[in-house]
């Protein structure tokens, strides 16, 4: 077996938004570090949290369980989580599991800066 790359994650912030972008695969091995650098985002207090996954190829379950902590974390802080650039096999996830209906997601990364 292939060793796995560990996960990259950017973390950027403007004007009360604080955008978390993951690249690569969020599987098992990846999703402890991912939920660090969530926290990390909601730990600036912003008014808006996004989190864009343009750059997942794909996301297991230990990943989808991070993003619902993550949505735990922003209805307990009362800061609204947007989810944006999903492509087909991640939102394919979401939506067999139903999460899409409890998620806000949006198309791309400007979208959900509006949001």
């Amino acid at each position: 077996m292939a060793d796995r790359m560990p996960i990259k994650v950017s973390v950027s912030s403007s004007d009360g938004v604080v955008v978390v972008a993951p690249e690569g695969e969020i599987g098992y091995h990846e999703a402890p570090a991912f939920r660090i650098f969530l926290r990390q985002g909601f730990d600036q207090k912003p008014r808006r949290m996004v989190t864009d996954l343009a750059g997942v190829s794909y996301m297991s379950t230990p990943g989808v369980a991070t993003l619902v902590e993550a949505l735990q974390l922003s209805k307990k802080l009362s800061i609204p989580l947007v989810l944006c650039g999903m492509n087909e096999r991640v939102l394919a996830i979401f939506e067999i599991a139903r999460l899409h209906t409890v998620f806000k997601i949006v198309a791309d990364r400007e979208e959900a800066l509006r949001a």
